[in-house]
């Protein structure tokens, strides 16, 4: 997954570094690209805080690489992830928000750092806004329900697993956390009253003669 990632990245950043100018173009497009192809060799050899910066200076040269320095964030936050650096990974992902907010893929990065440190509300609404970009992708509705169902949540998980099925049917995933929900929201329903009848009164003392 790492590789594909990397490749993904690398080839999207090099596309954009070879884009063709016209035939004289100004200097600030020429720094531009010069910035941008050594951004992504950067990226390419995963130095990605030389990335970062060299696409920040081409993204305030020529706005349109703003995308590609959104992609080394991601980037960055996605190697910062899987260093166990959670918080640097957060960081990286929110910058990468700023500029790039319709990426669902994005929030869901950091949805999962954010779970790793436990900030399960930030995690929630990362998972909300992933789900309004994509609203047929039914991970995002079983990830809030694990959430909730960690904070013994059971109501809301409940909805969420039922949003996932209503979707996907026979999603394992789904359908076992539903099973587990109904049982604990069984065995909290009060007690019922018996239903066998009462015992009857003791008859009254019988007077002294």
């Amino acid at each position: 997954m790492k590789k594909i990632f990397v490749f993904t990245l690398v080839t999207a950043l090099a596309l954009c570094a070879a884009e063709v100018y016209p035939a004289e173009p100004n200097k600030k497009a020429q720094e531009a690209n010069r910035l941008a192809r050594e951004g992504a060799d950067a990226a390419k050899n995963q130095d990605w805080d030389k990335a970062v910066e060299l696409l920040r200076k081409a993204t305030n040269l020529e706005h349109k690489y703003a995308d590609e320095l959104a992609a080394v964030y991601q980037g960055r936050g996605y190697a910062a992830a899987k260093n166990q650096q959670f918080q640097e990974a957060i960081q990286d992902f929110t910058e990468a928000l700023k500029i790039k907010s319709n990426d669902p893929r994005i929030y869901e990065q950091r949805a999962a750092a954010e779970m790793k440190v436990y900030d399960y509300d930030k995690a929630l609404g990362d998972y909300s806004e992933a789900s309004k970009l994509k609203p047929n992708e039914v991970r995002y509705y079983n990830y809030r329900a694990y959430i909730y169902e960690t904070k013994e949540d059971t109501q809301n998980s409940m909805a969420e697993t039922d949003k996932t099925l209503k979707i996907d049917p026979n999603n394992q995933e789904a359908k076992g956390r539903k099973q587990r929900l109904e049982q604990k929201q069984a065995e909290k329903m009060p007690t019922p009253p018996p239903t066998t009848p009462a015992p009857k009164k003791s008859p009254p003392a019988k007077k002294r003669p």
